[in-house]
């Protein structure tokens, strides 16, 4: 059974940062992807980045760029998203998601994907 699940969300001031995990367990083989997409209510899914298959990162929101980061722990099966510079626009629910492709991951929210944490952050 494919699981998923996110830590370290939480309410951050304007500027600073958080670093979120993704623990991921039953997701064997090669033919999947990880990524992380972001929701708020009446807003589309945003993808914010993804592992592809040959294991790079890609950072797939340009909002993002240069403050996000993403990482992995093979050993630890964890995905990281480390997240600076926080701003009131980051504020969002923000998913771990696994897909056949990064594409269909922001597409369709993943094949399977965690409960979520929430990303608050303040003014």
């Amino acid at each position: 059974q494919v699981q998923l699940v996110e830590y370290g969300g939480g309410l951050v001031q304007s500027g600073g940062s958080l670093r979120l995990s993704c623990a991921v367990s039953g997701l064997f083989g090669h033919n999947y992807v990880i990524g992380c997409f972001r929701q708020t209510p009446g807003k589309e899914r945003e993808g914010v980045s993804c592992f592809s298959k040959l294991g790079s990162s890609v950072t797939l929101a340009d909002s993002v760029k240069g403050r996000f980061a993403s990482s992995t722990d093979n050993a630890k099966n964890t995905a990281y998203l480390q997240m600076n510079s926080l701003k009131p626009e980051d504020t969002a629910v923000y998913y771990c998601a696994s897909a056949l492709s990064c594409d269909r991951l922001v597409a369709t929210g993943g094949d399977h994907r965690g409960p979520g944490t929430q990303v608050t952050v303040s003014s």
